[in-house]
């Protein structure tokens, strides 16, 4: 009996991991069949999602801590600043207001909570009648779904380029097999 349920618990926690990497942004998904405002806008997304998933994959301490000056950000602070910037990006796709994130979290949960917000948000976009509905919400002040391109996004792809720079400067290169083109894996 203790043997079936290690055997169970050892399939469930595979089958776990599984799912957790078809959702990870290891690589980019197939072409949509039709090009509309919600996948250009959600493939943006998941093109942001890839570049953060292999810039911070297998970060090291000594990663985590480097910093190119005394006046820049350490790459862990980098890393804080991307879980903040998907936080908007997240809540404009579900059209919830945004706070100022207090959260303390470690490196690992804020990799996690990225990548999980950006799926949220690329998600959310495609079940979207119009891309009218995105709207940046800083209570007293709502914004077009523009900015959200070159505000939060491309700020955020900006510091996944960043933290890549930091990561070989620190010598810790990223994936020589990632092809960045293709959003993909080469054997």
């Amino acid at each position: 009996m203790y043997k079936k349920i290690i055997l169970l618990c050892t399939v469930l926690n595979m089958s776990f991991l599984h799912s957790q990497s078809n959702t990870s942004y290891q690589e980019i998904s197939a072409y949509p069949e039709m090009a509309t405002e919600q996948t250009v806008l959600a493939r943006l997304i998941e093109s942001l999602g890839f570049r953060y998933y292999w810039a911070t994959e297998d970060l090291r301490e000594t990663d985590l801590n480097y910093q190119i000056s005394e006046a820049s950000r350490t790459t862990l602070e980098t890393v804080k600043h991307i879980y903040d910037l998907s936080e908007i990006i997240k809540n404009a796709a579900l059209n919830l207001p945004n706070r100022a994130t207090t959260d303390d979290l470690s490196y690992t949960e804020l990799r996690t909570k990225t990548l999980e917000n950006l799926k949220l948000a690329e998600s959310a976009i495609l079940k979207l009648e119009s891309l009218d509905e995105v709207v940046l919400n800083f209570g007293q002040s709502k914004i077009s779904f523009w900015n959200l391109i070159n505000g939060p996004i491309t700020d955020a792809v900006w510091h996944c380029g960043q933290i890549s720079s930091f990561r070989r400067a620190s010598g810790n290169p990223i994936n020589s097999k990632i092809n960045f083109f293709s959003g993909k894996i080469r054997d």
